[in-house]
Order: C-alpha cells, then sequence, then structure tokens
C-alpha cells in the first residue's frame, strides 16, 4: 500500500500519548527492520515535505539546514522531494558524505541525483520563504559534546533564529533535549525567535515539546506516525486534551456537588504582609469552578464580612468539618497556617495543599510523615501544587534540577508522599501513583501573575468536592481536567484585555470551548 503523509496538527482538545526519545527509538528499529531499506527516511522525508509545501505555498526559496544524523537525512529526502517539484531549495550539510549514517548517506545521494544545489552559506530569505532545521534530532544529549564546538552549527542555529521566514523543524528544534523540553548545555538561543515556528514530531510525539522550555521553542507542533502504530510502545506521558462537561441533572441540589473549605490569607497584624486575597481568590475559583458551597476560613481575624462576595461563608477554621468539605489549604497562608496542618493532614478526607502549606510541609518532618501516612486511607484524597521552587523544597533539591527533568521531579514527588501531584509551569505535569502522567496542553503568559495558582488550588477543590468516588485514576484525572480548565480560559481571553487572577475566577463558569 502506497504511503500518503498526512501531517496533523496537535491541538489541546485531544488527548495524544507521549514518548520518550529511548522508545520512539526502539519503534524506529522495529519498524526499520520490517521495511524495505530507506523506507521509513523517505517516509518521514516526505512527510517534511508535504508540510513545507503547506506551511510556504508560495516560497521562493527553502533552506534546509542538515545535520550528520538521520535527522539530516530527512532533511534531505525533503530536499530531494521539493526541488523536483520547483521550489528553490537551497541546503546545507554539517558534514562530508562519508561521515553520514547510511541511510542519511543514501538520502544525500538521492538529494544530489536530484540535483539539488548545495551551500555553505545560508541564502538571504524574505518572509514568505521557509527554513527547514534538520540539524539535531531526538538522540541529543543535555552534556555538551562536540556539536556544541562546531561553529557552523551555531552560526546556522542562529541564522534559523534570526530569520523572518518561517521555520519548520524537524522532530525537535535543533538543541532541545526531546524527553525534558531543556536546551542542551551551549546550545540555547540568546534571543527568542524571530519568525513563525513549527516542529513535526515524527513517529511519536516527544514531551520535551510540550513542557519546560520547549513551548516556546516548538511553536505550533504537528505530527506524522510514518505509517508505524506505537500501540507496542507504552507512553511515558499523555498530553492532556480536554474533559467532555458532565451534564447536570435536572433534580440536582447544592449537595450534589460538594462542599469546599479553604483554609488561608495570613492577616496583616501578623507579620505586615497581608495575604488575605490568595484565600479569596481561591474560594472564588470554586465557586466559580461549579463547587455547591464554598466555606472561607481566613487566617485574618479582622475579616468578618465579604460584602462583595456573599456567596462565600465565613467560617473560623476550627468549626470545619474536613471529613465532609474538600479541604484547600495553604493558598496565602504564611507563618500562620502551620498550626491548622496536623489537623487537616489527619482529618481531611478530599485535601489540596497550596503554596505556604507545601513550604511548612517541606520544613518538618512531622508534617511529612502525616501527609504520607494518608496514602494508607483509600477512601482520602491528597493533591499537592508545588511550583518549581516549592517542589525543589519538597525533593530537597534546586529548583534548576526539579526543571531539567519535570517528569521525573513529578514522579520523584509522588514516590516520596504518596500522592497526586500537579508541577505547575509551562506544560504543568500532572502526576499520581500508578498513573500516566499527563502535560497539560492549555495556558499561556497571561497566567504570569499573582493569584492565578490560588485560583487553580480552588479550582482543583472543586473538581475533587464534584467525585462520587474516590480512586487514584478519579483525583489524577479531576486535577487533570482542572489545568486544562484553567489553562484554557487564558488561551481563549480577549488580546486587550488584562487577565487578573480574579477575572480568571470569575471566569471559570463558562467554559471555553475544546
Amino acid at each position: 500500500m502506497a504511503y500518503h503523509p498526512h501531517p496533523q496538527r496537535v491541538l489541546a482538545s485531544r488527548a495524544h500519548p507521549l514518548h520518550h526519545g529511548a522508545a520512539t527509538r526502539l519503534l524506529e528499529a522495529a519498524a526499520s527492520a520490517a521495511l524495505a531499506p530507506h523506507t521509513l527516511m523517505q517516509r518521514a522525508g516526505a512527510a517534511v515535505a508535504s508540510l513545507a509545501r503547506a506551511l510556504a505555498p508560495h516560497a521562493r526559496t527553502i533552506w534546509i539546514a542538515c545535520g550528520k544524523g538521520n535527522n539530516g537525512g530527512d532533511g534531505l529526502e525533503a530536499a530531494a522531494l521539493l526541488h523536483r517539484l520547483g521550489y528553490g531549495v537551497r541546503v546545507s550539510l554539517l558534514a562530508r558524505p562519508d561521515e553520514l549514517p547510511d541511510d542519511a548517506r543514501h538520502s544525500w545521494q538521492h538529494a544530489r541525483d536530484a540535483g539539488v544545489p548545495f551551500t555553505e552559506t545560508p541564502p538571504r530569505l524574505e518572509p514568505r520563504d521557509l527554513c527547514i532545521d534538520a540539524l539535531l534530532g531526538i538522540g541529543l544529549r543535555a552534556a555538551p559534546d562536540a556539536h556544541a564546538s562546531d561553529p557552523r552549527l551555531l552560526q546556522w542555529l542562529e541564522h534559523l533564529r534570526a530569520s523572518e521566514a518561517a521555520v519548520l523543524c524537524v522532530d525537535v528544534p535543533s538543541g532541545l533535549l526531546a524527553d525534558s523540553g531543556q536546551w542542551a548545555a551551549g546550545l540555547a538561543g540568546a534571543q527568542p525567535c524571530v519568525g513563525a515556528r513549527h516542529t513535526l514530531s515524527l513517529l511519536t510525539l516527544h514531551p520535551g515539546l510540550f513542557t519546560a522550555q520547549g513551548r516556546d521553542a516548538a511553536g505550533e507542533v504537528w505530527f506524522e506516525d510514518l505509517g508505524v502504530d506505537a500501540a507496542g510502545q507504552a507512553p511515558c506521558a499523555t498530553l492532556g486534551g480536554a474533559a467532555p462537561a458532565a451534564p447536570r441533572a435536572h433534580a440536582s441540589h447544592k449537595g450534589s456537588f460538594g462542599d469546599v473549605a479553604v483554609i488561608g490569607g495570613e492577616g496583616l497584624a501578623a507579620r505586615g504582609m497581608g495575604m488575605t486575597g490568595a484565600a479569596i481568590l481561591a474560594a472564588l475559583a470554586a465557586l466559580h469552578g461549579g463547587a455547591g458551597r464554598v466555606l472561607l476560613a481566613p487566617l485574618d481575624e479582622s475579616v468578618s464580612a465579604l460584602p462583595a462576595w456573599p456567596e462565600l461563608m465565613l467560617r473560623r477554621p476550627d468549626t470545619l468539618d474536613l471529613t465532609h468539605a474538600t479541604l484547600v489549604c495553604g493558598c496565602g497562608g504564611g507563618q500562620a497556617i502551620g498550626p491548622h496542618l496536623p489537623r487537616a493532614l489527619e482529618q481531611a478526607t478530599r485535601l489540596v495543599l497550596d503554596a505556604d502549606a507545601l513550604n511548612a510541609v517541606a520544613a518538618d518532618t512531622t508534617l511529612q510523615a502525616l501527609l504520607r501516612a494518608r496514602q494508607a486511607h483509600a477512601d482520602r484524597a491528597t493533591v499537592l501544587t508545588p511550583h518549581p521552587l516549592e517542589a525543589a523544597r519538597l525533593l530537597g533539591c534546586a529548583s534548576a534540577q526539579v526543571q531539567s527533568d519535570r517528569l521525573r521531579a513529578a514522579a520523584g514527588l509522588v514516590e516520596r508522599f504518596g500522592c497526586t501531584v500537579v508541577l505547575k509551569g509551562s506544560g504543568s505535569v500532572i502526576a499520581a501513583p500508578g498513573q500516566t502522567p499527563h502535560i497539560n496542553p492549555t495556558g499561556n503568559a497571561r497566567l504570569a501573575t499573582a493569584g492565578t495558582g490560588d485560583v487553580l488550588a480552588g479550582l482543583i477543590g472543586a473538581h475533587l468536592a464534584a467525585l462520587h468516588a474516590i480512586t487514584q485514576e478519579s483525583v489524577h484525572q479531576a486535577a487533570s481536567d482542572a489545568c486544562w480548565q484553567h489553562g484554557a480560559v487564558a488561551d481563549h481571553w480577549p488580546p486587550d484585555r488584562a487577565l487578573t487572577a480574579r477575572a480568571l475566577a470569575q471566569a471559570l463558569g463558562a467554559r471555553p470551548p475544546g
């Protein structure tokens, strides 16, 4: 059967399996053994050429920068096809033909036979032209190697990043580590890319395209499986899609969707740093996220009324029934949250720990033991929502170490504390015991403002409160759905309006389209 490539854009509304480089290489080896020689590289080249034509149908010049591995071979196959179709292709090759692997050398000969012109100097491009980055693929290592010392590689990378023409990256943007989304040493760009950015992931989708530095580097991600079924390789993570909104029965009442209680918001009198707003934002998010009732227990004793939000029911922390309500604990809690944590950890049936609650746990081995003990109770749900620095404190390492491999860091927190973890950041990672991690595909830099993390904590609380039964799977899915919804509001926010945390919380009731 003839192969016809159909690269598909990766949308946030659909779930996609993600695979580490090791699994992808196993899949590639098995497919290569089952197909005629050079077939897989020819398919890859055809897929690259197909997407190139779709992205820049009127390009006069297409510059293809090819490396010395199989990624470069994919670029050479694409060059031969595009040249035969009449495009003004120019290829720069980072290696001598005798340095290329067998498949890539075959593709070099294919390009030469097709009459593709080669050049050492990148051509001058117009905005409607196209660059194809086929320099470095998924086998790149984190440590410096010979690649980083090659002056032509560095010059060509800078040319790709500075070009006003769109750039199509083959598999990954060159220099990006496919598993982690971090730049390899010496290969990070000094400046953001100028032209539009696209990445065509071949055979499998790579987690590094969707977390850490990957989302900025990859731009719009496309996928082509090259006619190979990846079902034999278990994914390392799933790119979370939109969960369908469950219809609410007409006979529902406020008890049908659960209570959410929020403890947080250290008062101004304690240390001169009032943080009551954080607890209010979490409560508003729970309210607009669908909770039946929201109980707010501020740690600021001067708060006796909330005239702007009469739906929020004020309580003292000691009056809360923690076996009934889902507890969101820590938002703006400061040092005042510490005394409330032993009771929360011992009694709360459904618990979200955020912000200063996490810092308190990280600093107290007794609290850590109480947190770990919760996993022995099958009817209890616990979700931690750290940002990278909070995660580092919990793990006893540096935040740079957390960011260097976000999937591993999230897994480490799950192993240490036995609960669901939402490691926040670009491409938030949601991990839980016995579950394939999710990477959240929604959200953008509009969320980089004070209070949006408190909104997420409250929204997770609302999703937990709505669960009819507690299982590792249901809690993991609830946290993932909340992350997706939180980010999707930002993705659909009007470009001419500022997105504040309060506006974000109030917009949660109108769920954006998938």
